[in-house]
């Protein structure tokens, strides 16, 4: 017979299977880090070389390999395409549940871990990223795994009342080989949240030595000998060119913006804020002070989470480089703490309050209306021309997208989720709050005897069943946004050259991109092994003596650049793409 708690995880992997899995093939992938990816992990396939990366068949130092050997291993049972690079993402996304529910049970209970998973699968943009090709979800993951059993190692050195059965080192070598694989899956940063975060834990101690210096190297050569799988035998094979360029790379990734990604300096306060919705919300109170814990180690894991959520959040703040993306470590502490309040909010112990109540509704009136104005927007195209001056943007308008009202589903189920779930959260008065803060007394005290799921009042029962179909609405609402959306935008940002690449698919040429960065014209191509190394060189193939057919895509505003080179035929223009071609002399 199954345990409870087993039930449980098997039924979150499948929720996680049924929404994150469908549709993953249902729309190109978006340039310029899905496809660069997927473009990555194409050739190890072409060149069996696993564990130098290539992109274009040229060394690409910016990624370790551990998430392409993934997406390699999904290309090799799903054949190349969009599904089998986003594949690895939505097991992550049922991973990721699964460990949380875990987690989150251990601490606390059952209900606990149950309210924080579906809090994570609820959240907008964590559910976004699990139907993605990008490779921060798997590396969230090993730092969260990795964080989570140095605390463990930590809360069993100094006899924290949780019963952990193995032996410390075990726990810590854990949370290095966790450290680790995140290292193997986008870099050192993995090692560097890490140990920042333990840092602030240390000065937050008061500069106590809650780890010992022998202790600690042992978690760094625990990190490194997972490391060292691609460190060491790249370097023995290859030689220390590549790694060197790589620890170049990851140096100006936090010293230099990229190109067109600069942000201003609140940038990700208002990421998280507005693209964490729901959870967003309640994880502000989390912040403040809360009921006391009956357990040491509840207590404690609630300073770890918050000290991870300011080192991640501040850290890429300070980096010039602003992408989504980078704060996304943050939304482990963040769901977390959203757990946490709605786990007291249940129990009675503080209530939802005004704030609440507005910010739910605010964050959610700028989806609804969102998803209300783009089709009415997009059917009256006219109104929107005039606002944009970019030549480019406004032949991006011209795209043949087909719009018919229905769009406003989504819209109108997130409206109907958050009325039923404030028709479940007025059931609660401020009366029954405060005579379930008195029972809970009584049921803390009970707590200090035994761990156990606390009994909690019949008409908590109204709450909770407020917060489920909130978070579980949410999901839906995401997972109907982008059924209804992601494949009309797609329309108008980049399927016209996508098209066209896909369109030289077999034939003997090159395709190249003109005055933009890309990877498109790799993937969709399916661009053959380079034979011929003067097609690097750009000026060879625009004016060289060329052994095949060149094909150019470049914007409509950059044009004029690509026309007067002599030789070279427009031969087709489409939705701010101008495709042309010179032909061999054969």
């Amino acid at each position: 017979m199954q345990r409870p708690s087993t039930r449980t995880s098997l039924l979150l992997a499948l929720l996680g299977a049924v929404f994150y899995i469908p549709f993953l093939g249902g729309v190109h992938l978006f340039d310029w880090d899905e496809i660069n990816f997927a473009e990555i992990s194409r050739e190890m396939i072409i060149t069996k070389e696993y564990f130098r990366v290539y992109v274009n068949f040229q060394p690409f130092w910016e990624k370790p390999p551990l998430f392409f050997w993934l997406q390699s291993l999904a290309m090799e049972g799903f054949g190349v395409g969009e599904f089998a690079a986003r594949l690895p993402n939505a097991l992550c996304g049922m991973a990721t549940l699964v460990l949380i529910y875990q987690i989150g049970r251990r601490l606390y209970h059952h209900r606990f871990g149950l309210v924080w998973a579906l809090t994570y699968f609820g959240t907008v943009l964590p559910f976004l990223y699990f139907k993605s090709g990008i490779i921060d979800p798997w590396f969230n993951f090993f730092i969260f795994a990795g964080l989570y059993h140095f605390i463990l190692f930590y809360w069993k050195k100094d006899g924290f009342e949780l019963d952990l059965p193995k032996k410390k080192w075990r726990y810590l070598f854990l949370g290095g080989f966790w450290i680790g694989m995140g290292i193997l899956t986008k870099g050192q940063t993995a090692y560097l949240i890490a140990v920042l975060t333990m840092g602030v834990y240390w000065v937050s101690q008061r500069f106590r030595m809650y780890v010992s210096v022998p202790q600690f190297l042992f978690f760094t050569l625990s990190a490194a000998f997972v490391m060292l799988t691609w460190y060491g035998l790249e370097t023995w094979k290859n030689g220390t060119w590549f790694i060197e360029e790589f620890n170049k790379y990851q140096y100006r990734l936090f010293s230099t913006p990229d190109a067109g990604h600069r942000g201003f300096p609140g940038y990700h306060f208002v990421v998280l804020l507005i693209g964490c919705f729901p959870a967003s919300v309640f994880a502000i109170r989390a912040f403040w002070k809360m009921p006391a814990e009956p357990y040491r180690y509840r207590a404690d894991f609630r300073r770890w989470m918050k000290y991870l959520f300011w080192v991640v959040l501040i850290l890429f703040t300070i980096v010039k480089s602003k992408i989504v993306h980078y704060s996304s470590m943050c939304y482990f502490p963040l769901t977390f703490l959203a757990a946490l309040t709605m786990d007291k909010i249940m129990a009675g112990e503080i209530s939802l309050n005004r704030w609440m109540r507005f910010g739910l509704w605010a964050i959610a009136g700028i989806f609804i209306l969102a998803v209300f104005a783009m089709p009415f927007l997009a059917m009256n195209i006219g109104v929107l021309k005039p606002l944009f001056n970019d030549p480019f943007a406004q032949a991006n308008l011209d795209a043949d997208v087909r719009w018919t009202g229905w769009e406003v589903i989504p819209g109108v189920w997130l409206l109907g989720v958050m009325a039923a779930a404030f028709y479940f959260f007025g059931k609660s008065t401020d009366r029954e709050v405060s005579s379930a803060r008195n029972e809970q007394v009584t049921s803390r005290n009970s707590l200090l005897t035994r761990d156990v799921t606390p009994s909690f009042r019949r008409d908590d029962t109204s709450r909770q069943r407020g917060f489920q179909i909130l978070f579980i609405g949410t999901g839906i609402f995401v997972l109907l946004t982008l059924i209804f959306f992601i494949k009309r935008i797609e329309g108008y940002s980049q399927r016209a050259a996508i098209d066209f690449f896909e369109s030289k698919v077999g034939q003997d040429c090159y395709v190249v991109p003109h005055g933009y960065r890309s990877y498109a014209h790799l993937f969709y191509t399916r661009k053959p092994k380079v034979t011929n190394e003067k097609s690097y060189d750009r000026s060879w193939l625009y004016t060289g003596d060329i052994d095949k057919d060149v094909y150019v895509s470049v914007k409509i505003h950059r044009a004029h650049e690509v026309a007067g080179i002599p030789g070279m035929e427009e031969i087709g223009r489409k939705n701010g793409f101008v495709f042309f071609r010179r032909r061999a002399s054969y």
